[in-house]
């Protein structure tokens, strides 16, 4: 292979590359937005944690101990 197919390959792959990051991008803030949307999640309460993060403040998600068994499974 020659210097010229060789950067036309990168070229080729660096455009795929960044169409694959893309897409995931777009993906996870779909999920985001749709998370937000249905109510699953409250992403403003979670955004105040930086600033509410004492030892005595108010817990943003209790996790039950079903649930955290189904976890480790």
């Amino acid at each position: 292979m020659d210097a010229q197919t060789l950067r036309e390959l990168q070229g080729y792959g660096a455009f795929i590359f960044l169409a694959v990051c893309a897409a995931l991008l777009y993906g996870y803030y779909f999920h985001l937005y749709r998370s937000e949307k249905s109510g699953r999640r409250d992403y403003e309460r979670y955004s105040d944690l930086a600033l509410k993060d004492g030892i005595d403040e108010e817990i943003l998600e209790s996790a039950s101990i079903e649930q955290n068994a189904k976890k480790e499974k």
